[in-house]
Parts: C-alpha cells; structure tokens; sequence
C-alpha cells in the first residue's frame, strides 16, 4: 500500500536530477582552447537556401561534437536552425560550413544575426545530454550567392 508514494517520489527526485544535470552544462564557461567564430558575410541562394560558415576549436570530448547554427533577421524572435557539422576536436583550428533552406520562412539578403555553439553529446547513463564548449552571437550580412 506505500509503494506508490515510495515510486511517485523516487520518479520526482529522478527528474529532478535530470533537469539540474541537463542544466549545468548549459552555464558552463568554454575554455581558452575551445571556440567559435562566425564569419561576417554569409550567403543566400535564389531558392532560400543560406550558407554560414566559420571556425571552431575544441579538446577533451567523450562525445560526438557538432557546430550548429541559427539566424534571424529584422526584429523577428525566432531564429532559423542552418545545418550542423560535425566537429573534429583535437585542438587544432578548423573550418566549419552549415547549409539549410528555412522553411515556410523566406529570409532576404540583408542584415542578420547568426548564432553558433560548439555542442557535445555526454554519456549520462542512458541519455544523451548536451555540453556547450562555446557560443558566438554575430551580426552579419546575407550577401546573393
């Protein structure tokens, strides 16, 4: 008869941990070996398509790494994922160049705001939690191309 109130709490402390474990490595500082950049001038395509690109360095992973990308543009609150590639982190600097059409959304060359994380996939029992070893916000251009 007391095993419900044993399991409800037991599945409450356990989300409980998820949750705080999932949000710790969202606040961790990037080290000085580890970074990304976002070029100044990106490329959209007549069919939508944009191209960001930039650099990245990181070191010391468990996990898969990727750089992922989003833009917005104008005074708009959404922002518009623009592929992810996957990162090679030996401590070295590398290019990275993301590709993706947003849809329904037609963005315009002009002015934009671009935004790249460095993101790792950690082992946490079962899951798969994030850990971001950098973030860079950078206002660019959308130029034709």
């Amino acid at each position: 008869m007391r095993l419900r109130p044993l399991l409800g709490a037991a599945a409450g402390a356990a989300l409980l941990l998820l949750t705080g474990t999932a949000a710790a490595p969202a606040t961790a500082a990037p080290t000085p070996h580890e970074a990304v950049t976002v070029d100044k001038v990106g490329k959209i395509a007549a069919d939508g398509t944009v191209t960001l690109s930039g650099t990245y360095r990181c070191q010391s992973t468990s996990g898969p790494v990727f750089v992922s990308s989003s833009v917005s543009q104008g005074d708009s609150t959404s922002s518009y994922g623009i592929g992810g590639t996957r990162a090679v982190c030996d401590g070295a600097k590398h290019r990275w160049v993301n590709k993706g059409r947003p849809m329904p959304v037609t963005l315009v060359p002009g002015a934009a705001h671009v935004e790249a994380t460095l993101m790792e996939l950690r082992a946490f029992g079962v899951l798969l939690l994030p850990h971001f070893h950098a973030v860079q916000e950078q206002a660019v251009t959308l130029a034709k191309g």
